[in-house]
């Protein structure tokens, strides 16, 4: 028996089976890490959240690494695995990641972006945010 098929119904199938696979892996239960306090109280916050297998978010490891060691005790910069903690980017409101989130020192958003930022880009909002 052959199907005919409709481009639109077989992109629907697609877009439905691509979707219950989300579903399937979001809902497998994963041992994570307790979650840190985002934003910090009384500092200067970037979440960067990612994964640790993503490719643009293994290019920003070091970068946060090292930020989070420069900055300590002036402003908190943060990682958050959102493959690990499958509940994060609808608390967040992300689609995409990496996504970088940055809040004021009273704990308001104040810029997010979506994809690979470099050290630099992160400084100057730092900068911009009264970090010294």
């Amino acid at each position: 028996m052959v199907r005919k098929y409709s481009f639109p119904g077989v992109l629907m199938a697609l877009i439905l089976s691509v979707t219950a696979g989300i579903l399937i892996l979001t809902q497998t239960p994963v041992k994570a890490e307790p979650l840190p306090q985002v934003p910090a109280p009384g500092l200067v916050t970037m979440v960067d959240l990612g994964a640790k297998k993503c490719i643009p978010c293994k290019m920003m490891a070091p970068i946060i690494d090292e930020l989070a060691k420069e900055y300590q005790g002036r402003a908190a910069v943060i990682f958050i695995d959102v493959w690990e903690n499958t509940d994060v980017p609808s608390k967040f409101g992300i689609q995409t990641i990496p996504t970088q989130i940055f809040y004021d020192a009273q704990g308001k958003e104040v810029t997010r972006h979506e994809g690979f930022l470099d050290k630099e880009s992160i400084v100057n909002m730092f900068t911009k945010l009264g970090v010294k």
